[in-house]
């Protein structure tokens, strides 16, 4: 895994490229890095609310995968419950996260990939680095899948 100075929405390299990221249970997008995907491409966030609305499995632990432009493809991944912390649990949900990333995986492979995201889940959703890093070895690193991960500053 890299941790790269940089914009996840431009991801560097060559070949097949998924930005993953993680969205809410309730349709709502908004804040955080979505609104940088949302600047670059409109596709995502079009897709997202269109999975919303139709309500097909549309439930935590599922990825939907929208091809933005050559060699680059978004997962928006639903792993986050709502956008409040409830009783002191922050939004993340980090089972949900792993199944995402496990299909992110098993679409990288297929496609051969490399995944690219920001500190997913680390935001808005309240996540631990430290936890989140842990899933992405489990889920990606242990299949030998190159992760670049991008912070601004």
């Amino acid at each position: 895994m890299r941790i790269i100075i940089g914009d996840a929405t431009n991801p560097i390299g060559d070949g097949n490229k998924i930005i993953a990221h993680i969205c809410n249970d309730i349709g709502g997008w908004g804040e955080g890095f979505v609104l940088s995907i949302s600047k670059r491409w409109i596709k995502p966030q079009e897709a997202y609310l269109e999975w919303f609305n139709l309500k097909e499995n549309f439930i935590l632990g599922e990825v939907q995968f929208v091809h933005v432009e050559k060699e680059i493809t978004v997962a928006n991944m639903i792993a986050q419950k709502d956008v409040k912390h409830l009783n002191g649990v922050p939004p993340i949900r980090y089972d949900a996260l792993e199944k995402c990333l496990e299909k992110v995986a098993d679409f990288a492979l297929q496609n051969s990939s490399s995944v690219h995201m920001p500190r997913i889940g680390c935001g808005l959703a309240g996540g631990k680095w430290e936890k989140v890093e842990f899933v992405i070895k489990q889920t990606l690193l242990n299949v030998g899948i190159k992760v670049f991960v991008y912070d601004l500053k």
